[in-house]
């Protein structure tokens, strides 16, 4: 009988022991190897998974009261459907006046980008395992920051319909000496933009990864002659920063936790748009037109203008009324309810000319 007992128990000890052992080497495993804390998807119930969990591919939902999505097509006949598609959506969107004495286009002259321009120039877009988002926190965030930071990859798996992945904090110590000043009148302490895209995220770039895009609350700069920038992307490098630095004080009240939000949605959606090799746009009011000045960045809309939408739907093979009605939804979960009305109303329109066809 005692012999017995001491059998079971040594058996029991071991397999104690092993037990320990793996979580031991769960913990370490996850410490050391870990690379991302969320991965988000463009679906309507919008999970958060773990990063032990597989990540499968982006959903692409055609719309209920069509039988053919744009993303079942080629890319020759896509973009023919999307191109009459935007046409209806012409008449929602404002063209763009003539800049003001600090506007974006009174200092650089920009010849725009046509849709036929973009598919034309070969656009870098996900293709094979390619289909993921990085979004890179770049140094140490309040609490309301971080919650900024999970709202707007959210945003961002509508807005591109792509999975995003939102890694592990990087120290700002990444960043040496020689890529810092400061500002020689304003005193802000700043960080150099080029730096961050050539040596923190480059050499870092997943191979999975779409995108690559780093975000701070530390102020921008991109060089000699600037005084600051919000953001800075590749066009070929699928890297990318954007700063919340000057977006507001997120605490100050409920407004400015509400303008901060939309100011950093507005920055991140147009920095990525870059890395999908889109150009500034010159021809409407939309969000990837380039901005000078606070002002007006407030004044340019989150959404794309008929032009960017069909470039980007045409890049990741997105149903273009599927997209502005999870954009819809998403906005007016988060009380931005002048974006919720605006995709609703295109999603209208394009709901309607699927049911003529």
């Amino acid at each position: 009988m005692s012999g017995r007992f001491f059998l079971n128990g040594f058996y029991i000890s071991l397999l104690l022991l092993a037990a320990c052992a793996l979580g031991f080497w769960f913990l370490f495993s996850c410490e050391t190897t870990g690379k991302y804390e969320k991965i988000l998807g463009p679906v309507e119930a919008e999970p958060e998974v773990s990063q032990n969990a597989p990540a499968g591919q982006p959903e692409k939902t055609p719309p209920a009261d069509s039988d053919k999505s744009p993303g079942e097509l080629d890319d020759d006949a896509r973009a023919r459907e999307l191109a009459e598609f935007m046409k209806k959506l012409v008449p929602l969107h404002k063209p763009l006046g003539k800049p003001g004495k600090s506007d974006w286009l009174s200092h650089h002259s920009e010849p725009g980008q046509t849709f036929e321009q973009y598919i034309a120039c070969n656009p870098e877009r996900p293709a094979g395992n390619r289909s993921f988002i990085y979004v890179q926190p770049l140094g140490d965030f309040s609490k309301t920051e971080k919650k900024i930071i999970l709202l707007t990859a959210k945003f961002m798996t509508y807005y591109f319909n792509l999975q995003i992945k939102l890694c592990k904090n990087l120290p700002l110590s990444t960043i040496p000496k020689s890529a810092r000043r400061v500002h020689p009148k304003w005193k802000d302490k700043q960080i150099l933009a080029p730096y961050i895209l050539d040596y923190v995220l480059r050499p870092r770039l997943p191979d999975d990864a779409m995108a690559y895009i780093a975000f701070t609350n530390s102020d921008l700069w991109p060089g000699e002659g600037w005084n600051f920038v919000y953001g800075l992307a590749s066009l070929r490098h699928r890297v990318g920063v954007w700063s919340i630095y000057r977006n507001g004080d997120p605490d100050e009240s409920d407004e400015s936790f509400r303008l901060c939000p939309l100011r950093t949605i507005k920055m991140a959606s147009h920095e990525t748009g870059h890395m999908f090799s889109m150009k500034h746009c010159i021809k409407y009011e939309c969000n990837m037109c380039g901005c000078n000045n606070r002002t007006e960045s407030d004044r340019l809309p989150l959404a794309l203008c008929p032009e960017c939408t069909a470039k980007i739907c045409w890049a990741t093979k997105t149903n273009p009324l599927s997209r502005y009605r999870q954009l819809s939804k998403f906005c007016g979960k988060n009380g931005l309810e002048k974006e919720k009305k605006f995709y609703e109303k295109s999603a209208n329109i394009l709901k309607t000319i699927a049911i003529k066809q």
